[in-house]
């Protein structure tokens, strides 16, 4: 989230709210989504997760860091994201094709301090967000799981009309291309110590109604776990973001953003009910124009 104190600026810095739970104006996917374990796809089978996303933020930084005591933000969202995830038994070069797609459901509430003419900004709004879909390819071998995935976040949701108007509306209002790339190393023979590393791209594309093309994005999400038990995982998770090429169009603003949190994660398997529940709460620890904040993120997964 771009926020200054110039009437310009100012005026941008909310169209970052539009974005899923992060409140970046760059990246449509979100960081803290997975965890540990984060890279690994399931075996083949139709699957359904559901994830609970809690975003809350009294503070943004400005391009050194430091916090914009002047704005006064008060943000809070929530998000329903259902995914659904299809695993083939169908192989090219020994990994398992896969499909999966999900939609938002966003509530966000948003409350700052900008100078004229904006003024003081306070609104909410429930919306659907961006459709994504992506085409997968994972592998399952004795000691690691990788996997690949190309995908396009799609403008589906209701978007800002004006590049310098605040609002908390949940879509985007431009075409995302996402590449992913992840791996998880089972450290020892009988998979109690993991880790893993999960790697999104994103090349964003022109924002309708507006002459903004927002910046590239890199995002990286952690996690190292261990298996209290067959059922039971304990780990630590994290994520950081950057914005790695400038936004380009009349009325973008030149600064490139980036964050970084870390954070307690659990995870429980019910066999009986066929059903995986995590449970991930990460800190923002750093953080340059945007929001810093706490993330908690609740995801329920049910085998069909």
């Amino acid at each position: 989230m771009k926020l200054t104190l110039t009437p310009l600026l100012g005026g941008a810095a909310l169209l970052a709210l539009t974005t899923l739970v992060q409140a970046q104006p760059t990246a449509h996917y979100v960081p803290g989504i997975e965890g540990i374990k984060g890279a690994s796809l399931p075996p083949p089978g139709v699957y359904l997760r559901d994830y609970s996303v809690f975003y809350w933020a009294s503070r943004v930084n400005d391009d050194r860091g430091k916090e914009i005591k002047a704005a006064d933000p008060d943000v809070f969202i929530f998000a329903n994201v259902p995914r659904l995830v299809w695993i083939t038994d169908v192989e090219v070069l020994g990994g398992f094709v896969g499909v999966d797609a999900l939609l938002p459901l966003q509530y966000t509430s948003a409350e700052a301090d900008y100078p004229p003419p904006t003024g003081h900004f306070d609104d909410s709004t429930f919306g659907i967000g961006d459709l994504f879909a992506e085409t997968t390819l994972s592998w399952h071998l004795k000691q690691f799981d990788f996997s690949l995935g190309a995908g396009v976040w799609m403008p589906t949701g209701d978007s800002p009309r004006h590049a310098n108007a605040p609002t908390t509306r949940a879509g985007l209002g431009y075409w995302t291309p996402m590449l992913t790339a992840g791996a998880t190393w089972y450290i020892d023979e009988g998979k109690k110590w993991a880790l893993s590393a999960l790697n999104r791209y994103e090349f964003n594309t022109e924002q309708r109604d507006t002459d903004i093309t927002p910046g590239q994005a890199w995002t990286l999400e952690w996690g190292a776990s261990y298996a209290l038990r067959p059922t039971i995982d304990l780990g630590v998770a994290g994520y950081y973001q950057l914005q790695t090429t400038r936004d380009s169009g009349r009325g973008s603003v030149s600064e490139k953003d980036w964050v970084w949190g870390v954070g307690p994660e659990i995870n429980m398997v019910c066999p009986k009910l066929g059903l995986i529940t995590s449970i991930r709460y990460v800190r923002e620890i750093e953080a340059e124009n945007r929001l810093q904040g706490n993330t908690v993120t609740v995801t329920l997964t049910k085998r069909f």
